[in-house]
This record gives structure tokens, sequence and C-alpha cells, in this order.
């Protein structure tokens, strides 16, 4: 059901697991009391969409401002190269075309895995927020998991068994599968590269628990044979990779979809490298990943199955 919020904002929940669209207009022209409203419904639904929004670079980030201060994005290739906003270190390019004979933005047109983003640092952010300037006619669509439910459905004694574990989080590799510029392919899996994270997180925002996996590629669970580490990750992720906590955004012009990157994961399907697409993106630093104490009982979140919601 659609709820119509301050100043004639509606919200519309979508018909999954998890998101919503937004309508309030130009994002450029919100009321403090609007954006409000907006972040409580980000923190409700995981995923928002705006859809028909026209935002230069600096309008991007001073909408990312509004959830927080901006975190530098990844630089994919040195800065010198073009599209690499050199200026603007909290803007990147997500694009798979090529000028000059050289790519303008990171990640090509290949499939990206279902992962967490920037999970293989220390402290990784709270939010990521993607502009859509161009988009193919077909492929290209974003999903996102719903990492409340993943927690929230797993059979008991898989959910007891995470109580006080710790995932180390792989920094060698990106989303995509290749070898970052500085490392090599880890031979061991215990000593790659990157920190540990609980593999139950608890939001520090909405005080709810929530699978916190990052990715799969040369992830290890901390203190366990690798495999046995093996083992347990393969049975937690095939249960969050389940499509009903999934949804599939297909891309128009100006939208613009923020996610909550503490409680979602999120993948990208392959699409034809003759077609351009081209995305604006920044994000929101976050804090460190830590568990509260485990309780007897919770808190219910909106998009949880205690709520009320069934598969």
């Amino acid at each position: 059901m659609k709820r119509t919020i301050a100043n004639a904002i509606e919200v519309r929940p979508l018909d999954a697991a998890l998101g919503a669209e937004v309508r309030c207009g130009d994002l450029r022209q919100l009321s403090d009391g609007q954006f409000g409203e907006i972040r409580r419904a980000w923190l409700d639904h995981l995923v928002l969409i705006f859809r028909g929004q026209s935002l230069s670079g600096d309008e991007l980030l001073a909408l990312g401002t509004r959830f927080g201060k901006l975190d530098d994005t990844p630089r994919p290739q040195p800065a010198d190269q073009p599209g690499q906003h050199r200026q603007q270190m909290a803007l990147s390019i997500v694009s798979n075309v090529i000028e000059n004979g050289k790519p303008i933005g990171a990640l090509s047109n290949v499939d990206l895995v279902w992962h967490t983003d920037m999970s293989y640092i220390e402290v990784p952010p709270d939010a990521s927020i993607l502009h859509a300037l161009e988009v193919p006619a077909a492929g290209g669509e974003t999903g996102f998991c719903n990492m409340y439910r993943a927690l929230e459905t797993l059979p008991p004694t898989l959910r007891a068994r995470l109580n006080g574990v710790s995932i180390k989080h792989d920094a060698t590799h990106n989303s995509g599968g290749f070898l970052r510029k500085g490392f090599e392919p880890p031979a061991d899996v215990t000593r790659s590269p990157g920190p540990s994270h609980p593999a139950v997180r608890t939001h520090p925002e909405t005080g709810c628990d929530t699978l916190y996996l990052g990715r799969r590629p040369y992830s290890h669970v901390q203190g366990l044979p690798v495999v046995d580490s093996e083992a347990l990750l393969d049975q937690l992720w095939s249960h969050a990779a389940r499509p009903e906590f999934a949804w599939y955004h297909d891309w128009a012009v100006g939208d613009v979809v923020i996610w909550d990157n503490r409680c979602t994961m999120h993948r990208r399907n392959a699409f034809d490298n003759a077609a351009r697409r081209i995305m604006h993106r920044t994000q929101i630093k976050g804090t460190r990943p830590y568990a509260d104490a485990p309780q007897h009982q919770q808190p219910s979140h909106p998009r949880g199955l205690r709520f009320g919601a069934t598969l």
C-alpha cells in the first residue's frame, strides 16, 4: 500500500522483499522535513528509487551529504585518465564506455556477483547511490537482497553457529572477479588481505541484526579449518541468495537509487558491450561493523519476517 507523507511525498513499497519508490519531485528541492521522511523510509525499506531525476555530479554529491559524510570511492584507474573526476574524489563513474581508447569508468559490462560494497575495508560505507545517465535497452539490471530476512529465516541450528563468528573479507578481487591492481591471488584464504567483520552485524540505526557476508570468493570463517569454513559459507550463501529475498531494478535514464549497505547485498546482470551504460556513483562514510551481545529477542525490522511478512 502506498503511503503519503509530509509535503506531498509518496512512499510506495514494492511488492518484494525490499525496496520502495519515492515520489517527491526534484530531489534538489527537498526541505529538511521532507528529507527526514525519506531517510526514515530508507531505513524501513533498505532501497529507495527516485525516478526522472537530472542531477549533475555536484548535485549528486550534495544529495549524498544529506545522508552523511561523503566517502572517497575506489579509484579503478589512475586519476589522470578521463572520467575519473579527479577533483571530486567522492564521485566515480560506473561504465563500459571507451573513449580515446580508454575506459571512462569501472566494472565494464560483466556480470557482478552478490556483494556488499567495500566490505574488504575496516570501515565499509553505510550507503551507496547510483544515478543513471545512459542505460542499455536490455540487461544491466541490479539485484538487491534483504539480509534482515536472510538472517531471520536461517535454520535455528545454523543461526546458533554464527554467535560470535567473524568472517575475513578478501580485498584482492572486485565484484566482477578481477584482480585488483597491486594484489596477488591469495594462495591461502586464511592469510588473504582484508579485515574480519562479524557474520551477524547489528544495524547501528535500527538496532536489528542482519547477516553480513560481503562476497563469497576467497572469504574465510575465522578460526575454522578451510574445509569447514567453506562448508559453512556454502550453507550461508545458498540460503542468503534465495530468490524470495531479492528484487531486481530495471534501470531507466534519470533513476536515482540509494541502498543501505549495512543490511543488503546487490549484484548486476551482464549486458551487451555494444550498448552504452553510464552511471554516476557516490557513497556515504560508515562505521565499523559490530554485533550486540545476543539477546532473547532482537528488535523486528519492518521488512523482516517477524514483523508479519511471509515468504
